[in-house]
């Protein structure tokens, strides 16, 4: 049983507590209490000491706030007294201002009046008129005032503070004070100096301002009460703290400020209104006397604590040596009892007759009863249960009587709250040092919890074993290297039966490796080739589809290795009826497969009438190349020379049709097109050549841009070509359909490098003058079989926007105003300079096209 603590020492007297302490304190060794008799006085000394210290420092704080409050209040009074003799001059200023604005006062009378109010007021040391274009009409300057501040009429105003002020008196219309000033000019006489600048007002206009300068020396002499004077140290001061007029003591060294004798006198500064905190006053008293804490009877008394001190110092040095010898033990006592009260097991003692003799913190934690509740209780215990009692009381003469289980036993515990836990106790003989025994030890820990863990565990694997008995799939488990059966669900049985043939089967239909090659089949082969090189219990699935002809089923076979419970590695195989999918899959591709054919019928109808439309081009440019040959050689107008280049001509345009021909067939399948390294330039006079025969028929003027040193571009050059062959072509016909005078029959070709979504391109624009494209037009722009020409087959545009998009380009058109009248019409398209790996998605389609649509 440990020694009750001295921790209820307050208990009225003839108290159990009270007796529990005089029985401890008996028990103390004599150096224990020799050190509380020695501490006891010291302590008493020591806090007399500080109360003596703390009543002087209340008395000096007493003194320095009723000084601080002095000083705070004689400044306040002063600063109304500056406050009331800047309010009468500014009234003044405001009057003489009044009467400028109505034109009561001129030059001669301003400054009669000016020097009236310095003659009368020694703080002003000038007026000054100032007009709205910061020109001194009339000024008067005191003669104390510093030459180099004085402004003869129609000088301008300086810069600097005072022109600031003007233009903040000029927004605001107010009276303005500036920040104090200082004469830089003469060093020998700077003397600070204060504007105020009142407004004029002309009907509403600003008309300049009267300005009063103020001598800062001169506010602090006969703005500041005699009677505040004689008390403190007054002077006025700059939001820096510069003083500007009066005198400050320095101040003192800080560490003089923190020594009991020290005469700081107090201090207050506030601002000076109407000024603002640009202008502060500040004062600060004169001390007459050392104070409270500089008097000799606090150093008396301080003196005589400090000697009782030392003394006591001397007789504790002599019991301390004492005390040394036990700290040893006393160390391993406090030891000892941290780890008994640290311990999470509840400990309870018994003697021999079941009288509780001990019990730990957490025992009194977990029961909720504490010590003095327990010790001394015999049977029925209050951490029983009523319903239980007898059961314990029989458990515990089994306990007194040495017949307890070794392994302990389970036990319902009440608390003091009345809630009841498990618990599991174990009990054990207490044996003291002479090997005698006094009683039983008991050791209780709480296992609400983990049972509460041990039947969620049961429950939840009840509902996940019912959840995998329901699921519409066969689940197997299987360890790899052996054909023992670990798990199988209810769909398995019924399928396979219980047997592991079933999963093996699977496992070898889906191409799953079931086992590790050995030595015998592998020579030389680690045993565990083949397997994933990461953690083989991480989410590694491998589905197969796989017709089982015993079920006349597909099924979608998925496995995964798993961690057994038992440690050991196993596969997981999951089976899924997937034979509907595939039957319906099967549907889906007899119905796609007629559907191909039936586009291919339509293609091949698309290709025909696109061969037609597209080879219209280069055969005329035979008929014609032809037709002038035989003009020219009737006329004999015709060199052998000349005629070679028309049949050279005449033979690439040949093959330029059965060019065309292969490409629109191979464009028509819908296969890459046969992209090669193409210089933009060479393309587009290409086109040009052919184009301007159809152009000239029309009588349409061609002009081109092409940018300078353009990258080539991976591209099938002859389908680009067509591109803008049949884009230059619709342009022309466009404007002969508009009936276009010669002089606006013109169409341009642009050919420019551009940054569209942070990608290089090359940007191809066609613009045409002819009557641009209606808004039933632009609907229906890219619509195939649609045309707004009689001979028109409507495939041309549509042909066009699927080769740029091929290309991994996009095209676009939109009409040309000027103002509200089309003017003509731009067709633009851009091909990438760098290809994608992959086509990009078909653009929307563009709301714009020429009017002669083919």
């Amino acid at each position: 049983m440990t020694q009750p603590t001295p921790s209820t020492f307050d208990a009225p007297e003839g108290s159990a507590p009270l007796t529990r302490w005089r029985r401890w304190w008996r028990k103390q060794s004599p150096t224990r209490q020799d050190r509380f008799v020695t501490l006891g006085p010291l302590l008493a000394v020591m806090l007399f000491l500080a109360a003596v210290i703390a009543a002087f420092a209340y008395l000096r704080i007493e003194e320095i706030d009723r000084e601080q409050q002095a000083v705070k209040r004689d400044v306040e009074y002063a600063q109304q007294r500056l406050r009331l003799r800047l309010l009468e001059r500014q009234e003044q200023l405001m009057r003489l201002g009044r009467d400028v604005s109505n034109k009561d006062v001129d030059s001669e009378e301003f400054i009669a009046q000016a020097e009236s109010l310095v003659n009368q007021y020694p703080e002003l040391l000038a007026v000054t008129w100032i007009d709205a274009r910061r020109r001194v009409r009339s000024a008067y300057i005191s003669p104390s005032a510093n030459s180099s501040q004085q402004q003869a009429p129609g000088e301008q105003l300086k810069r600097g503070e005072t022109e600031s002020t003007f233009g903040l008196a000029r927004d605001l219309r107010q009276p303005v004070y500036s920040r104090p000033l200082t004469v830089k000019d003469d060093p020998s006489y700077n003397t600070p100096s204060l504007q105020l600048q009142v407004p004029l007002d002309d009907q509403g206009k600003f008309d300049g301002v009267i300005m009063g300068e103020y001598s800062i020396d001169g506010l602090l002499r006969f703005g500041v009460p005699n009677e505040v004077t004689a008390k403190y140290a007054v002077a006025l001061l700059d939001d820096q703290g510069k003083v500007l007029a009066g005198n400050l003591p320095p101040p003192r060294n800080t560490a003089a400020k923190l020594l009991p004798m020290s005469d700081e006198a107090q201090e207050y500064e506030i601002p000076v209104s109407p000024v603002g905190n640009g202008l502060l006053l500040k004062a600060q008293g004169y001390r007459a006397s050392l104070g409270v804490v500089g008097s000799g009877f606090f150093w008396l008394v301080s003196a005589l604590s400090a000697l009782t001190v030392w003394m006591l110092l001397g007789t504790w040095r002599h019991t301390r040596r004492r005390v040394q010898a036990q700290e040893a033990l006393i160390s391993e006592t406090n030891f000892r009892r941290a780890m008994e009260n640290s311990m999470l097991t509840g400990m309870r003692a018994l003697d021999l007759q079941g009288r509780i003799t001990y019990v730990n913190p957490a025992f009194c934690q977990m029961t909720g009863w504490s010590e003095g509740e327990l010790v001394g209780r015999t049977a029925p215990f209050p951490y029983w249960p009523e319903q239980d009692r007898e059961m314990l009381a029989a458990r515990l003469d089994d306990e007194l009587h040495g017949r307890s289980t070794p392994g302990g036993f389970e036990v319902r515990v009440k608390r003091k709250s009345g809630a009841i836990f498990d618990g599991r106790m174990y009990v054990s003989p207490l044996i003291d040092p002479r090997g005698q025994q006094t009683g039983w030890m008991t050791s209780m820990t709480d296992i609400t919890e983990p049972k509460r863990i041990r039947e969620e565990l049961s429950a939840s694997y009840e509902r996940f074993t019912t959840v995998l008995e329901g699921l519409d799939a066969a689940v197997s488990v299987a360890p790899l290297g052996s054909e023992e059966l670990l798990f199988a669900n209810k769909l398995y049985r019924a399928w396979f039966g219980g047997d592991v043939a079933g999963h093996m089967s699977l496992i070898a239909q889906a191409g799953v490796p079931a086992v590790a090659p050995t030595d015998d089949t592998l020579d030389a082969v680690d045993g565990m080739a083949g397997f994933p090189t990461d953690t083989l219990t991480a989410a590694q699935t491998e589905n197969a589809e796989i017709f089982v002809p015993e079920l006349g089923k597909w099924l979608e076979v998925r496995s995964r290795y798993l961690t057994w419970v038992d440690g050991r590695l196993a596969q997981m195989v999951i089976a899924t009826d997937i034979t509907p999918r595939r039957h319906a899959e099967e549907q889906a591709a007899l119905q796609a497969e007629r559907a191909q054919a039936a586009s291919r019928l339509i293609t091949m109808g698309e290709m025909a009438s696109s061969v037609a439309h597209e080879l219209n081009q280069p055969l005329t440019a035979i008929n014609n190349y032809c037709n002038g040959m035989v003009s020219r050689i009737k006329g004999q107008q015709i060199s052998n020379e000349d005629l070679l280049v028309a049949l050279e001509k005449t033979a690439r345009q040949a093959h330029r049709a059965g060019q065309i021909i292969q490409r629109i067939r191979s464009f028509v399948k819908r296969s890459e097109p046969n992209r090669t390294s193409a210089d933009v330039a060479t393309m587009v006079s290409n086109a040009m050549e052919l184009a301007d025969i159809e152009l000239r028929r029309h009588n349409v003027r061609l002009s081109h841009y092409i940018a300078a040193r353009l990258p080539p571009v991976m591209v099938d050059p002859i389908l680009i070509e067509q591109v803008l062959i049949n884009l230059m072509k619709n342009g022309a016909e466009s404007i002969a359909q508009a009936q276009r005078p010669t002089a606006r029959r013109s169409v341009e070709l642009r050919v420019v490098p551009k940054t569209i979504a942070e990608q290089n391109v090359i940007e191809f624009s066609v613009l045409d003058s002819g009557k641009g494209l209606s808004p039933e037009v632009m609907g229906r722009l890219y619509e195939a079989f649609y045309s707004t020409k009689a001979e028109g087959m409507g495939i041309g545009l549509k042909l066009c926007r699927s080769i740029v998009e091929s290309h991994q380009g996009r095209m676009q058109a939109e009409n040309l105003y000027n103002g509200d009248e089309v003017v003509g019409c731009r067709f633009t398209f851009w091909i990438p300079v760098t290809p994608l790996l992959s086509s990009a998605p078909a653009a929307a389609e563009a709301p714009a096209a020429p009017t002669g649509i083919s």
